[in-house]
């Protein structure tokens, strides 16, 4: 099927969530200014993105037929086989519009290589068009992004392209009993996250970082696991007479799982990919697997 439409999307800027919050660019500027920050940050910030995102949207008016949607959006936005996706942001936008993506191609592109890593954002303003050409003419380079999920006793399931995170949304410790290759514990932790090979340098680096830094090594070393495998940690937990703390982190191969089941009244939770929006509730009752998913998403490479 021929490609007749192009889906770009993108996120506000700090400087739009900021007004959004203070209702003027003035009142917004005084309540960062008087707090000591730097809000001519903000300001570069908003004004680069937007130069590198007219840029792609001008250069795609061109070459096809195109519609802006909001971040905000893309969970209920149904996409078409005659779509390609355009992604202008930071990795973790790539992340969230991967979930709901269906296999349509995703053209993402970094519009601001000095403050953005770009993990996942082969392209940039300029180029982005080679990729469009080839999707359109259906002779593209892509690489598979793997999924991780979790699927509830009840039937519901939350994807993550880079990991999920199963706790409480509080600063209380999360109690649950988990479930590794027929050994059972009972935690009380800051949650577990889990993570995908996409998702360890992000979330679950910076877990290595600071157990490396605690115990004062020079050299860092991470896991080291491949694209069809995941990794989970659990965040500090506590070891008392109710409480163990040996199913504390390990790898998850292709066709295993962890089985969690929430042993927390309220306020449990799992979400993914840092997007507190993207969750799904996990109080006492409901179980959780957690496996690599068979969906999978395109990221087209340049």
């Amino acid at each position: 099927m021929s490609v007749e439409y192009a889906i770009l999307i993108k996120n506000k800027t700090r400087l739009e969530s900021l007004i959004e919050r203070f209702n003027t660019k003035a009142q917004a500027q005084f309540y960062i200014e008087r707090s000591g920050g730097n809000f001519q940050e903000y300001v570069e910030e908003h004004e680069k993105f937007y130069q590198s995102f007219l840029e792609v949207q001008t250069s795609l008016s061109r070459m096809i037929k195109n519609k802006v949607v909001e971040r905000d959006f893309i969970p209920s936005f149904i996409f078409s086989e005659k779509n390609l996706i355009v992604v202008v942001g930071q990795d973790g936008l790539v992340a969230n519009v991967a979930k709901y993506s269906k296999n349509i191609p995703i053209i993402a592109v970094n519009p601001d290589k000095e403050r953005y890593d770009g993990v996942l954002l082969p392209f940039n303003s300029k180029n982005f068009v080679k990729g469009v050409n080839a999707v359109i003419n259906k002779n593209f380079k892509a690489k598979k992004m793997k999924f991780a999920e979790a699927v509830l006793n009840d039937g519901q399931k939350l994807l993550a392209v880079n990991d999920l995170f199963i706790g409480i949304s509080s600063h209380s410790s999360a109690r649950y009993k988990i479930i590794l290759n027929g050994k059972e514990e009972i935690h009380s932790s800051s949650g577990i996250i889990v993570s995908t090979k996409t998702g360890s340098t992000g979330w679950l680096s910076s877990i290595f970082n600071m157990a490396f830094g605690v115990l004062g090594l020079e050299k860092f070393g991470y896991p080291d696991f491949s694209e069809e495998d995941m990794y989970f940690v659990v965040r500090e937990p506590f070891k008392s007479k109710r409480t163990q703390t040996e199913i504390c982190g390990g790898m998850i191969k292709r066709g295993n799982k962890i089985t969690i089941e929430s042993l927390m009244p309220n306020n449990g939770f799992i979400f993914s990919d840092g997007i507190e929006q993207d969750f799904l509730q996990f109080n006492s009752g409901t179980t959780a697997e957690i496996r690599l998913s068979e969906e999978e998403a395109v990221l087209v490479m340049n």
